[in-house]
């Protein structure tokens, strides 16, 4: 079967390794076509917008997309394009797995976690203004709407995968109104599920716990911001954000993009990590029903890595983000 995915190639270093990404999955066996839209820096430039409407209406034609990362400048500028995007298409739950791999230098041995982060709400809604001139007020906003759907997609996802656990994370002894629904949302969802454990832990004894011992959790489930901050640290027990790819998933549309920013001080410079960009199309793959073609591009990153020759300078190797996802294409061609 034929798919034809949005491709978002981004700035920074975002061409580049959407570029690698995009010789693998059409290396994978699977029939790809790609309709390639922009947005970010680079569709500001050419049309003066970050996120055209052609973006938009790309991804809910075709219904799944891949992105590369986008910069969103820091305390002024436009607002973030992947908020945007999250919002404008209801993406509300943001999937992202987090894994030891073979010759990946790491702290810790035995994650194999996935974090469900709530992706429309929370303090990334962008309700905020200043109060006088000396004062700044944000608004969080958490619904019984997006607290049960991200419970109820964490607990599928468990179901369907065999995991045995979901744990959320709060500060419910704290926010009691907003986190406060946010827990109660998840263990009424909970009792949908009897067979898969059900816990939740204080957000800062959380990453307490995951930098402890990060072996023995399995799924998390997270308001936005939270869900956001503890991405970046499961990163970090496994090996960097080099390997830790992402997707966005909604009712009728999914976009599947690398947890990293877009590192615009390395563009063009052929030396990023094109990892976690190869690994969101391989959950896209999965999303497509393209799971044949998944593992053996799954099984061809092992390859690679096991072997160690090819790679990125994060990984402790010297190759380049072409080098490496020519070595995976020559394991996948020889498969």
């Amino acid at each position: 079967m034929r798919h034809t995915v949005t491709l978002i190639p981004g700035d920074g270093t975002g061409p580049e390794v959407i570029a690698a990404a995009r010789r693998v999955l059409e290396a994978s066996g699977a029939e790809l076509e790609w309709e390639v839209v922009e947005a970010g820096e680079t569709a500001l430039k050419k049309y003066g917008e970050v996120l055209p409407s052609e973006v938009l209406d790309s991804i809910r034609r075709n219904k799944v997309a891949l992105k590369g990362p986008i910069t969103t400048p820091v305390g002024t500028g436009f607002r973030s394009v992947n908020v945007a995007l999250r919002q404008e298409l209801d993406l509300y739950a943001n999937v992202r797995p987090f894994r030891n791999w073979p010759n990946v230098p790491s702290r810790y041995q035995g994650v194999d976690l996935v974090i469900f982060r709530e992706n429309t709400e929370d303090l990334y809604a962008g309700i905020e203004h200043m109060v006088g001139e000396d004062a700044a007020e944000s608004i969080k906003i958490i619904t019984r709407k997006g607290s049960q759907r991200i419970a109820r997609a964490a607990f599928e996802y468990a179901r369907k995968n065999g995991r045995r656990r979901v744990t959320a994370g709060h500060k419910a002894n704290i926010m009691k109104l907003t986190d406060g629904l946010f827990l109660r949302c998840f263990y009424e969802v909970a009792q949908e599920y009897p067979e898969i454990e059900a816990d939740d832990r204080i957000i800062d004894n959380l990453a307490l716990q995951l930098v402890q011992k990060p072996e023995q959790y399995d799924v998390l489930v997270l308001p936005n911001l939270y869900g956001d901050i503890l991405s970046d640290l499961c990163a970090g027990l496994v090996g960097g954000l080099g390997i830790a790819p992402g997707a966005n998933l909604g009712e009728t549309a999914a976009v599947f993009e690398p947890i990293h920013g877009s590192a615009p001080k390395y563009a063009g410079q052929n030396k990023v990590n094109p990892l976690a960009t190869i690994l969101s199309g391989v959950m896209m793959l999965e999303y497509l029903g393209e799971r044949e073609a998944a593992e053996r591009v799954r099984q061809a990153i092992i390859q690679v890595l096991q072997e160690g020759q090819y790679l990125t300078y994060d990984l402790g190797g010297s190759a380049g983000t072409q080098e490496m996802a020519d070595a995976i294409v020559s394991r996948l061609v020889s498969m």
